[in-house]
């Protein structure tokens, strides 16, 4: 299993981080899962430079620029510089802060022209009857993917985080069966975009309120491959309870 932990900017001092960094060691060396830290931007060199462990480096976002005349941007190049493989692209909380499916593309091929793993957010706002938040989901991802080579586009980690489940405790958020489903409409999707088998080797994570409770029952009755964790990957103890609760 894959398992990121998105920090966001819940972690604000050198300290914490790696105290944090030390706990991910621990549960790579002691599990079989891969280990995958997105820190803030101004601590990644301070963590991921020095590192030599099992743990990877993801980016929280990329610049949608490729360098020059950008005071406060970060590139995909200065974190392929400074020890990322991954890179989380179109997270809810940058769409809701602007982004479009077209500035994600943008940044998907930054990603990829870097060396970058690129993980694909998408999710939709709310659930309606009718399942027009299917063809959001559609929309999210073919856009994403329709300037992309069909060699690049196996390469996409898509990580499903539907928005209306974020904050909410594990009993709230989606059930194992609708995760399931969702899952397979993914793959529907990819089927149609990717050549060959590749659409059933691509990594599908799910996000939204990754919690110990529950993590096990979505693991194994949905098809996932891995979580995009939030607000638990910074509790120590949360973050290890919900690690080892993965097969």
């Amino acid at each position: 299993m894959l398992i990121v932990a998105n920090w966001k900017a819940y972690v604000e001092d050198l300290t914490k981080a790696k105290e944090l960094l030390v706990v991910a060691k621990r549960l790579a060396k002691t599990t079989k899962h891969t280990i995958v830290l997105a820190p803030p931007a101004p601590l990644f060199g301070a963590l991921a430079i020095p590192n030599k462990s099992s743990v990877a480096f993801s980016a929280q976002d990329i610049s949608i620029t490729t360098g020059g005349a950008e005071t406060g941007e970060s590139t995909a190049q200065v974190y392929a510089t400074v020890g990322a493989t991954y890179a989380i692209i179109g997270h809810s909380e940058r769409r809701a802060k602007g982004e479009t499916n077209d500035s994600t593309a943008t940044k998907l091929a930054h990603a990829l022209a870097h060396g970058l793993t690129p993980i694909l957010c998408v999710g939709e706002q709310e659930r309606d009857e009718e399942g027009r938040y299917l063809s959001f989901i559609r929309t999210e991802i073919s856009t994403a993917l329709e300037e992309l080579t069909p060699k690049e586009r196996g390469k996409i980690i898509i990580a499903y985080e539907p928005i209306w489940a974020i904050g909410k405790t594990a009993s709230e958020a989606i059930h194992p069966s609708d995760l399931a489903e969702m899952v397979l409409y993914i793959r529907k999707i990819l089927t149609e975009l990717l050549p060959g088998k590749n659409a059933t080797r691509t990594q599908v994570l799910y996000g939204g309120s990754v919690e110990a409770k529950g993590a096990y029952e979505l693991e194994i009755d949905s098809g996932i491959n891995g979580f995009l964790v939030g607000h638990a990957s910074v509790d120590p103890l949360l973050f290890s309870a919900l690690v080892k609760k993965i097969m």
